[in-house]
């Protein structure tokens, strides 16, 4: 298939050319044309195990340690770094239990936030936590860590944020109260910025 450009030719005409040759022409130049790229295939994991949805966005809880829901957002500094914050949050007081933040989205991150979590428990206390289905949380690993803590796993359904309502509502208040009024330029600002902002959440935000 040819394609027509503005190129002057030598009797005032225009040239047709290759759409391949154009191509070939701007890698040689280092041009590239200012339109959305093609995103990226990720690989679908297959999980390990999945649960069902028994929270049914009953996003209340009568006591503390009753009921909590967790996940993993993305945040960028610099020019295109980016990092990862995990958080636990309870559903009685909306309080951050536990968070962590990593430069990789990956197992150790959650494994880390949730082994917190589990360590600040009392004896007799056994937690519902909700997450959606997220390869960590489906993870074999993730599901003997819990086990052993006596802890009652349940997932949001496929394609259904709203139910893991509470921490994304979070991370929405997170970065329009924080996040998106300064830009960050290292890793060490961001970090702090997130950890004044969750004491600030916890001690002074109504």
């Amino acid at each position: 298939m040819a394609m027509t450009i503005n190129r002057q030719h030598e009797k005032g005409g225009l040239k047709k050319v290759n759409k391949k040759r154009i191509y070939r022409l701007m890698q040689i130049c280092g041009l590239e044309a200012v339109i959305r790229c093609r995103p990226k295939r990720y690989r679908k994991v297959k999980s390990d195990y999945v649960e069902g949805n028994i929270l049914q966005r009953e996003f209340t809880a009568e006591k503390p340690n009753q009921k909590r829901c967790t996940d993993v957002t993305e945040f960028k500094y610099g020019n295109v770094k980016k990092v990862y914050l995990s958080a636990i949050i309870d559903l009685y007081d909306k309080s951050i239990v536990s968070y962590v933040l990593g430069q990789s989205n990956n197992n150790d991150l959650v494994f880390k936030t949730v082994r917190s979590a589990i360590r600040a428990l009392k004896e007799d206390e056994f937690p519902l936590l909700h997450s959606d289905r997220g390869y960590q949380y489906t993870s074999k690993k993730f599901k003997r860590i819990l086990e052993k803590a006596y802890i009652t796993h349940r997932m949001s359904r496929v394609g259904r944020c709203i139910d893991n309502g509470p921490i994304e509502a979070f991370w929405g208040t997170l970065k329009v109260e924080k996040y998106y009024l300064h830009k960050y330029e290292s890793y060490e600002s961001l970090k702090d910025a997130i950890d004044k902002y969750i004491e600030f959440y916890h001690n002074e935000r109504y």
